[in-house]
């Protein structure tokens, strides 16, 4: 499907060893890239990757390097053609804790990303965000929302640069490490109760291949400065507890039953979450299975001179209703829905 986009290219996967990094790599395999670049901190995960996938380091480099030194990130985008940029710091409560650290990562590394590529001269750059960079209430939150301005913003400096940027935004990944399926599977196996915050909590989720598969086709359809976000399902936190239960009970048979506890919302979490602000929906187009967030149409040299024109760039587009894309209100999944869901997605441990 995307042959063409990644047939003989070299492509560097920052944060190549986290959950979506690291399917990211697996999946470009597929297509026959000339050579993967995976950089990231973790030798560990780096080891572990690398035994995973068995291939020499012509078809897949592995190298140790932090998105914050700019010096070694400018070194390993040599000779690139495509970044996948996924390295973040993403978790909630530990951003709240040690705010700059999130600022360093999330806000000055993809400052050093978006000038490396400038200075590499590569063609195409997808950063991955996150629903939590949508009118953001937490520090996490708020550096994923700077690091999407800094990458819509590259574009006014950029000269005769040929290098072209846009952004991906996900939902809560199912089965992500860190993520809450994890950890209620886990609690379940420890025989201790799952640890709700509160019950009517919603959540966009969808599935590692989902959320790869929408990388992918960021990368093949952008021109530049888009903002593409995934239609996708919505649930609540009691619900998606109940179905864990019941699919570790389908696949490991009937145990003690499990108690569920409430510990009341983390620092900086938010009952709803939005993938879509009502001003952004006034400038964005809706295709079957996303939204489409464009560039100010009237700026010169945009690549989109009017709606109409733009409309023809995406099939089966249309302009989107004026409105936010909010979990709350929002029609959730049933239990049977989600524990289908689980039971069919291939990365969780059960």
């Amino acid at each position: 499907m995307y042959k063409n986009e990644f047939k003989g290219k070299r492509i560097l996967v920052t944060g190549g060893t986290g959950s979506i990094g690291s399917v990211v790599v697996k999946e470009l395999l597929k297509y026959k890239p000339k050579q993967i670049r995976v950089y990231s901190r973790d030798e560990t995960k780096q080891f572990e990757l690398m035994h995973e996938i068995g291939l020499s380091p012509k078809e897949v480099n592995f190298l140790v390097g932090d998105v914050r030194d700019e010096r070694r990130l400018n070194m390993a985008m040599e000779n690139i053609d495509i970044v996948f940029h996924a390295a973040a710091l993403k978790h909630v409560v530990s951003c709240e804790k040690n705010p700059f650290e999130a600022v360093k990562t999330n806000v000055q590394g993809t400052q050093n990303v978006i000038d490396c590529a400038y200075a590499n001269g590569i063609e195409k750059v997808v950063m991955i965000s996150t629903d939590k960079a949508t009118d953001p209430t937490n520090v996490m939150g708020c550096t994923k929302l700077l690091a999407e301005k800094l990458i819509l913003a590259s574009f006014l400096y950029k000269g005769d640069k040929k290098t072209k940027f846009c952004c991906v935004r996900f939902g809560n990944v199912l089965g992500s490490r860190g993520s809450v399926i994890p950890l209620f599977i886990n609690q379940i196996k420890q025989k201790k109760p799952i640890t709700i915050t509160d019950p009517e909590m919603t959540r966009f989720i969808m599935s590692i291949p989902q959320a790869v598969n929408l990388a992918f086709k960021a990368l093949s359809q952008m021109r530049n400065r888009e903002i593409f976000v995934l239609k996708m399902p919505v649930v609540k936190l009691k619900d998606l507890a109940q179905a864990v239960i019941e699919a570790y009970e389908e696949k490991n048979g009937p145990g003690k039953r499990v108690l569920t506890k409430i510990i009341g919302k983390k620092e900086g979490e938010r009952i709803h979450e939005k993938l879509l602000t009502a001003e952004e929906s006034e400038i964005a187009v809706e295709a079957d299975d996303m939204f489409i967030v464009l560039p100010n149409l009237l700026n010169p040299g945009s690549g989109y001179e009017s709606l109409d024109d733009t409309l023809k760039l995406y099939s089966k587009s249309k302009k989107a209703k004026n409105g936010s894309y909010c979990s709350d209100g929002a029609e959730c999944m049933s239990v049977s829905k989600i524990k289908e869901l689980l039971l069919s997605n291939d990365d969780l441990r059960w």
